[in-house]
């Protein structure tokens, strides 16, 4: 029998048994089995804290999306408008709107020394190839944006040789490093927050200064305590969190925020399937404005 086959007859082994005795969920130590194999459900297992998944992860598979190899991997499909990216989309227009209206020629644009810069300062983290940037270009007037991406380092590593190249815009900046990053007026996390590996306030907090206003986008939620799961992409395996949703709208007001606005993202949900008694996950967005 090979190594495969007999983590499979393992698993079903075990299924059976927890089947038989009422449970719902498998364990971690099934969840650890299913780590080995190549193929398996997308979300598998059920941990209290993100180092508890880590724990039932093999050491080579947790390269997870800090792989330049991968960043190209359906860039074209990233840089597509989706529909939760219209409210992020009202929200910038609505922050740019309170400007000034800019220069009419390329020169003027650029300030002087000792001329204040008008523009509005953008992080976005979690950015990838600066994929947001693009997907909003020809709807949104970026000139009046600096628009730097934060990110892991084999993925910085990609996006600046990709815009050496030329595929990418000049415009976008890119930085792994936090303490770089330069002092911000909207940060931007899309679909960052599940796979963060410190608390989004901790993140925050180390930021040059607390943005004004925070816009994300697919934060996952459940009605219950937080809990990680773990994500299967391709051969890697990352944390994946699911927030709980009423301490999560507490951490938001003790991080010195109010929610402006906050919408639900349909057909983005998750069961883990190894644990369907804990219900499918929510996602959401919000606008968030600094008290």
């Amino acid at each position: 029998m090979s190594r495969t086959s007999g983590l499979h007859s393992a698993l079903k082994a075990h299924l059976k048994r927890t089947l038989r005795q009422g449970r719902g969920a498998i364990s971690g130590a099934a969840a650890r089995i299913m780590t080995h194999t190549s193929r398996g459900p997308r979300f598998y297992g059920a941990f209290m804290t993100r180092e508890a998944a880590l724990a039932a992860m093999p050491e080579d598979r947790r390269a997870g999306y800090d792989d330049e190899t991968i960043a190209d991997v359906s860039f074209e499909q990233m840089c597509e408008r989706m529909p939760w990216d219209y409210p992020i989309i009202f929200w910038l227009d609505r922050v740019l709107s309170g400007l000034p209206d800019p220069p009419s020629d390329d020169t003027a644009a650029r300030p002087s020394v000792g001329q204040r810069d008008e523009r509005v300062a953008v992080i976005d983290a979690g950015g990838h190839l600066g994929t947001k940037y693009i997907a909003f270009s020809d709807v949104l007037d970026l000139t009046r944006l600096t628009w730097t991406v934060h990110d892991l380092p084999g993925i910085t590593r990609a996006a600046e040789r990709a815009q050496a190249e030329g595929r990418i815009p000049a415009a976008i900046s890119f930085e792994h490093e936090a303490a770089s990053l330069p002092p911000a007026d909207i940060l931007l996390a899309s679909g960052l927050l599940q796979y963060l590996d410190r608390p989004f306030a901790e993140f925050v907090a180390g930021l040059h200064k607390r943005p004004r206003y925070i816009l994300l986008n697919k934060v996952a939620l459940r009605d219950g305590p937080t809990t990680f799961t773990i994500e299967r992409i391709g051969q890697g395996r990352v944390p994946y969190q699911i927030r709980d949703k009423t301490a999560w709208h507490q951490e938001i007001n003790e991080m010195g925020y109010e929610i402006v606005d906050q919408w639900r993202i349909p057909g983005l949900g998750h069961v883990i399937t190894t644990h369907p008694a804990l219900g499918m996950s929510e996602s959401r967005g919000y606008m968030l404005k600094l008290k």
